[in-house]
């Protein structure tokens, strides 16, 4: 069944695509969202402005690579990472530009255990969208696990210089901090 589905899905995209959007409208609207992101004076600001982020990533989406994304985020986060790699690699078969599906199968990939895969998928999805911070976010937790605690630090930073009221955030740094500055030692 799910064949035949990724079938229709490859041989008719148009025929499930959302009505297309004004790229630069879309790109001003991200720079706002970023900008009030690394302004926001509190939590629940950071928290709307993440939000809008998050909003416009996934207009970027058809309808068709929307659902085989939605699709792939259950199948990982139902612990069936290979589901997941099947549904992320039809959606970025549709959709090679769209940052958001490599980072999610850079995620499926880390979760059935190919890390250097997953990294891969990340470089890309940070270089169709530097500003792409969920990626950062995983780039920083592979490279602390594969000991580059120095590049888990310069990617983690990288992370709070947009999204300075990231959850957690502070706390990672001062660990991260740490662990660098005992290496150095």
């Amino acid at each position: 069944m799910r064949r035949i589905l990724l079938a229709l899905l490859l041989l008719a995209p148009a025929a499930f695509a959302q009505p297309a959007s004004n790229p630069a409208q879309a790109e001003r609207d991200l720079d706002r969202a970023f900008e009030a992101l690394r302004e926001a004076t509190d939590d629940r600001g950071a928290q709307m402005a993440e939000a809008a982020i998050r909003q416009i990533w996934g207009r970027q989406a058809t309808a068709a690579v929307g659902l085989l994304l939605n699709r792939g985020v259950r199948n990982l986060r139902a612990n069936q990472p290979q589901d997941a790699l099947e549904d992320f690699d039809a959606a970025i078969t549709l959709a090679p530009t769209l940052a958001d599906a490599w980072h999610w199968r850079a995620q499926a990939y880390a979760a059935a255990g190919d890390r250097v895969a997953a990294a891969a998928d990340l470089r890309e999805c940070l270089r169709l969208d530097p500003r792409h911070f969920p990626a950062l976010i995983s780039l920083s937790r592979l490279q602390e696990e594969a000991g580059d605690d120095r590049g888990a630090l310069l990617s983690h930073e990288t992370v709070l210089a947009m999204h300075p009221r990231l959850a957690g955030g502070n706390q990672r740094l001062r660990d991260l901090l740490r662990k660098a500055e005992g290496e150095a030692m």
